[in-house]
């Protein structure tokens, strides 16, 4: 556990040195949300009904911006190499740069998405809602963008790649993600969204590590 711990603290530190990825996947996230208004005009009731939707899929492309670094410094230096022959197991060593993904990337959008959600008219209600749904789905994202990484590690410029493997993985996440977002659905439908979204979740903290682990060793043999 101590050597898990080191693992994911050692991503953060080097996430934070370099930058790049947290700051770029902001950055795209601020803009998406600040143009949006714009482009679409005065209308506030239309921006209030679009709003967790618009959340969903800005905090959606801007995890994908950030995908292909889970892996692609490591793999490029031989860090992988040498985790690989390391006491702690490969799956756990995949796990553990998912987690430091989601800390530095995915949990800062989603804690910033609600604060941001009054410049696209986000109702107050759905505060709360958005929030928690965006805590738990943003596990899942971060875990589904780690297969996509270990996926296209050993290509050079496999960013849109990644895209277009995770995309389709992400769908179930965002639809019931919106649906657990939203204050007005009433607790008849956000409830039992949110306890799929949490199923969904775990499902992926489950089989993420060993997809990730299966595709990059298949690179390093």
């Amino acid at each position: 556990m101590k050597l898990f711990l080191a693992l994911i603290r050692r991503d953060l530190v080097l996430s934070l040195r370099q930058g790049g990825g947290a700051g770029t996947a902001l950055g795209f996230f601020l803009t998406v949300v600040v143009l949006l208004p714009i482009g679409l005009g005065p209308d506030q009731a239309l921006l209030g009904r679009i709003a967790p939707g618009a959340l969903w899929i800005a905090l959606l492309l801007s995890v994908l911006l950030s995908a292909d670094r889970i892996y692609q410094q490591d793999y490029e230096d031989g860090s992988l190499d040498i985790m690989t022959m390391g006491p702690v197991p490969f799956e756990l060593v995949a796990l553990a740069k998912s987690i430091a993904h989601w800390l530095s990337t995915s949990l800062p959008l989603a804690v910033a998405a609600p604060i941001l959600g009054f410049l696209v008219n986000l109702e107050p209600g759905s505060v709360l809602p958005l929030a928690m749904a965006m805590a738990a789905g943003s596990i899942a994202l971060s875990l589904l963008a780690s297969i996509g990484a270990a996926v296209t590690v050993g290509l050079r410029r496999g960013g849109l790649l990644v895209s277009l493997l995770v995309l389709p993985l992400y769908v179930p996440v965002l639809i019931f993600g919106m649906s657990a977002s939203s204050g007005v659905s009433g607790p008849d439908i956000a409830i039992p969204s949110f306890l799929i979204l949490l199923a969904l979740a775990l499902a992926s903290l489950v089989l993420s590590p060993l997809a990730s682990a299966a595709a990059l060793r298949s690179y390093l043999k």
